[in-house]
C-alpha cells in the first residue's frame, strides 16, 4: 500500500493480558468484516459494537459497573445528568399522561416537568413524600410515574420509598428515584422498590468537577430495551471520554464519602451554633423533617445540605462574597466545597410559592461541603458570617 494509506489504516495491537485502567476507546464506528453482526448491533443494546450513538466498549464498562453497584441489570449513560431525566420522561411519558413527584425536586427536573406539562398536556401532582395515602389519594388511570429523589436538592427531604413504591407498583406506575445525592453507597433504591435508578454522573460519581454525564439503571431488563431505542433516536449520549473520566473517579467514590461524611457532620454542626444562620436543614439532624425516615434505608448522610441566613437575600449575597476557600460555583460532589444561592441558581425556574413548597427562601444558601480540611472550612465560614 501507498504511505497515504498506511497512515490511514493504523494498526491496533489486542493485548493477550489484561489493562488495569478501563481502555478509552475514543470512536465513533467499528469495522467489520462480516454484515450480519453489523446489523445486529444496531438492533438491540448488547450486541455488537458498530456506532459510539448506539453503544461503546467504555461507555458500556461505566453502564455495567453503575448498574452492578446499583443492584440493577442494565443501565444506560448520557451526557449530562439532566439528559438521563428528559431520556426518561421522554420515553415512559404520552400526552394526556399524569406524573406523582415529590415537591422537593432538582429545579431542572421540576422545569422539565413543567415543560412537558405544557407541551403534552400532561398533569403532575405534588405531594410531601411523607405519607402513602398521599400517593394513593393521587392515582388516576393516567398515572404514569412516581418521580422521587433519594435525598433532595437542595433541602435534604426524604421521600419514604419503602413505604411509596409497593403503591406504585400495584397500581402499575414505574417509580423514578434520582440517587444523585445518596449514590449507591448509601442507598440503592431498587432494593425499596425503584424500577429506575439516575444520576448526574457529574456530581458524586465522577467526584472531580472534570466531567459532565448522566446514568439510568433499570431494574428490569425489558423496561431497559424499550428506553434504549429510545436513547438512539435521543442522541443523549456521553463522550467515551467523559465515561472513561468517570470510570476513573468512581474508584476514590468510598474514600471520598467516607471525607465527605465526617466534613459534613463537622460544617453542619458549626452553622447550627451560629448566631447569624436562623435555620439548618441537614438530613443528618435529629431534628429534620426526614431524619427518622432516612435513618431507615438510607446509611450515612454526606449529600450537600443547605441553611436560611437570618437577613434574608440580603445577606446571602454578602455571604456569597465573603467565603475565600470555599467557591461560589454551581454542581456538587466534588472536592471542593462549594455554596449557592438555589433562589437564583439551581431553583431559579420556580415561582415564589413552588419555592415556599420546597423550603426554599431568600436567604437559603446550599453548601456542598468537599474534602478538604474541615478546621479550613469552619475558619472560612466563620469569617464570611461575620461579615453578614
Amino acid at each position: 500500500m501507498h504511505a497515504d494509506t498506511r497512515v490511514v489504516h493504523l494498526r491496533v495491537p489486542v493485548p493477550d493480558s489484561t489493562p488495569l485502567s478501563v481502555p478509552l476507546y475514543q470512536t465513533s464506528s467499528f469495522a467489520f468484516d462480516d454484515p450480519d453482526p453489523l446489523a445486529d448491533g444496531l438492533n438491540r443494546p448488547d450486541g455488537p459494537f458498530v456506532y459510539s450513538r448506539f453503544a461503546n466498549p467504555t461507555v458500556r464498562a461505566l453502564e455495567e459497573t453503575v448498574a452492578e453497584l446499583e443492584g440493577g441489570t442494565a443501565a444506560i449513560a448520557t451526557g449530562s445528568g439532566m439528559g438521563a431525566v428528559s431520556l426518561l420522561l421522554h420515553s415512559l411519558l404520552r400526552a394526556g399522561d399524569h406524573v406523582i413527584a415529590q415537591h422537593t425536586l432538582y429545579g431542572g427536573t421540576h422545569a422539565a416537568l413543567r415543560k412537558l406539562a405544557d407541551r403534552m398536556n400532561l398533569t403532575v401532582t405534588f405531594v410531601s413524600g411523607h405519607d402513602p395515602e398521599e400517593v394513593r389519594d393521587a392515582l388516576t388511570e393516567r398515572t404514569r410515574i412516581l418521580y422521587l429523589e433519594t435525598v433532595a436538592n437542595p433541602t435534604g427531604h426524604v421521600s419514604d420509598l419503602p413505604a411509596l413504591a409497593p403503591i406504585a407498583r400495584r397500581a402499575g406506575v414505574t417509580t423514578v428515584v434520582d440517587n444523585t445525592f445518596a449514590t449507591p453507597l448509601l442507598c440503592r433504591p431498587i432494593e425499596h422498590g425503584a424500577d429506575v435508578v439516575l444520576h448526574s454522573v457529574t456530581k458524586f460519581l465522577g467526584g472531580h468537577s472534570d466531567v459532565t454525564g448522566g446514568i439510568a439503571v433499570f431494574a428490569d431488563d425489558a423496561l431497559h430495551r424499550e428506553v434504549w431505542a429510545e436513547a438512539v433516536e435521543f442522541g443523549a449520549v456521553p463522550d467515551p471520554f467523559a465515561a472513561w473520566l468517570t470510570l476513573r473517579g468512581l474508584q476514590t467514590l468510598p474514600l471520598r464519602i467516607d471525607r465527605h461524611k465526617g466534613n459534613v457532620a463537622r460544617v453542619a454542626g458549626f452553622l447550627a451554633g451560629h448566631p447569624a444562620v436562623e435555620r439548618v436543614l441537614w438530613t443528618g439532624s435529629p431534628d429534620h423533617p426526614s431524619h427518622a425516615i432516612a435513618s431507615a434505608f438510607v446509611g450515612g448522610f454526606a449529600a450537600p445540605f443547605c441553611f436560611d441566613l437570618a437577613g434574608g437575600h440580603e445577606a446571602g449575597l454578602r455571604f456569597q462574597k465573603g467565603v475565600r476557600v470555599i467557591k461560589l460555583a454551581p454542581s456538587l460532589g466534588g472536592t471542593q466545597t462549594l455554596i449557592l444561592h438555589p433562589a437564583s441558581s439551581s431553583h431559579r425556574q420556580l415561582d415564589a410559592d413552588a419555592l415556599r413548597a420546597a423550603s426554599i427562601g431568600p436567604g437559603t444558601i446550599r453548601i456542598a461541603v468537599g474534602i478538604e480540611h474541615p478546621d479550613d472550612l469552619i475558619t472560612d465560614l466563620d469569617q464570611a458570617l461575620s461579615a453578614v
